[in-house]
């Protein structure tokens, strides 16, 4: 069976909840398994949230971190969820460039499709492609697109404590034209 695929030309990502039957057996969750839904933050680059939770450690009893989940596909979370995580897909055209931008988080990015460049403010660069990670520990950066098509890129976002670096606290900076993208905000209500 063919993928479905999204105006970009990238394929839809699918969403498996799992969770437990009465038995207590392994089984998939009726909540929220479909397919993900893409924000445009700008003409050149979409969001999907993938999932996200509140706080550490995560609460499965009666199906609470869903239900946050839930809150948080209805009004989106900022970059990160203070005491949770976010899990993101972003898309980006081909050529583009994102501001450079700082999060004050622990950031994971994978290469999922296509060629990108992670640039840091210090003018270094490394080219990433499928399957490469990124560990970003809330250093200024901009993401270059690459590559001939779009790509895509997923993240694992958990926010940091503040700090200071050569005497100078750092804090979120999302440079210009970032669109609509949300600062860290306040923790769901549980």
């Amino acid at each position: 069976m063919l993928k479905q695929l999204l105006p970009n030309g990238l394929p839809v990502i699918s969403r498996f909840i799992t969770d437990h039957n009465a038995e207590g057996q392994a089984c998939f969750s009726n909540r929220n398994a479909e397919i993900m839904s893409w924000v445009a933050i700008n003409p050149v680059a979409n969001f999907a949230l993938g999932y996200t939770t509140s706080r550490f450690p995560v609460k499965f009893a009666d199906e609470e971190d869903i239900t946050e989940y839930e809150a948080y596909l209805k009004d989106r979370p900022g970059i990160t969820i203070p005491g949770g995580t976010v899990l993101r897909f972003v898309d980006m055209a081909p050529g583009e460039t994102s501001p450079m931008h700082r999060t004050v988080s622990l950031d994971y990015g994978v290469v999922l499709e296509g060629e990108v460049e992670l640039v840091l403010d210090s003018g270094e660069t490394r080219t990433l492609r499928r399957g490469d990670v990124a560990i970003q520990r809330g250093t200024k950066h901009a993401w270059k697109n690459a590559g001939a098509g779009w790509c895509r890129m997923m993240y694992v976002l958990q926010e940091s404590k503040p700090f200071k670096v050569a005497g100078k606290t750092l804090g979120e900076d999302y440079g210009e034209g970032m669109g609509d993208v949300r600062a860290s905000g306040p923790k769901a209500a549980s």
